[in-house]
């Protein structure tokens, strides 16, 4: 049986003694947590320097994309692994957020960016966090 995605995530918290807490909850040291996993993220997001370095050097595609691919799966699996350590069922979290993400279209139905395409709060937009801290609650 092939496991999914946060199967195998919760078999590598589990392989490395990290925490798998199965319903949401808060421990005594998180902001310790937060702290070791924000120079985690952080350090992830430095290697995109590298692949930029890697843009300018000429690198082939097939080196630029692998690098790439790699350090948005380490952010990926770190994020997965963290959510785990708090019991947050990231899966559902993540459906929420796609759901919100959906209703910033304009009035018409068409999406609005800024300068960095990153897309814009339209008139139906709601925010998510109502529905996730209703989804942690239960």
């Amino acid at each position: 049986m092939n496991k999914d995605f946060a199967q195998r995530i919760q078999a590598m918290n589990e392989m490395y003694k990290l925490p798998v807490l199965v319903a949401p909850q808060l421990t005594d040291d998180v902001a310790l947590r937060l702290q070791k996993f924000k120079k985690t993220l952080a350090d992830e997001v430095d290697e995109i320097d590298d692949i930029i370095a890697l843009t300018k050097q000429g690198a082939d595609n097939g080196e630029v994309l692998t690098a790439i691919a790699d350090v948005l799966g380490d952010i990926i699996v770190y994020c997965r692994s963290e959510a785990m350590k708090y019991g947050i069922p990231l899966e559902a979290v993540l459906d929420i957020i796609m759901d919100s993400n959906e209703s910033k279209l304009d009035a018409n139905g068409q999406p609005i960016y800024d300068e960095n395409d990153k897309f814009l709060k339209g008139p139906n937009y709601w925010q998510p966090e109502p529905k996730i801290k209703q989804l942690l609650s239960k």
